[in-house]
């Protein structure tokens, strides 16, 4: 898999699913299982759905 997801928004994809898991704790809904999919897709630094879309924040040099 080629790297398409930066650095940066590697750091926001995983803020952001770590906060939905922290509100579906909270509120203790099932629903904050959905904030799995961007820890996952920050961890491995690629996103199907960007590849489809042809997007990628992930610098040149950088890039597998």
């Amino acid at each position: 898999m080629k790297c398409n997801v930066g650095k940066t928004e590697q750091i926001i994809r995983i803020t952001i699913g770590i906060l939905v898991i922290l509100f579906g704790l909270y509120f203790k809904s099932w629903w904050g299982l959905i904030g799995l999919i961007p820890i996952i897709t920050g961890s491995i630094r690629y996103c199907p759905v960007s590849d489809i879309l042809g997007i990628s924040t992930c610098n040149t040099k950088n890039k597998q």
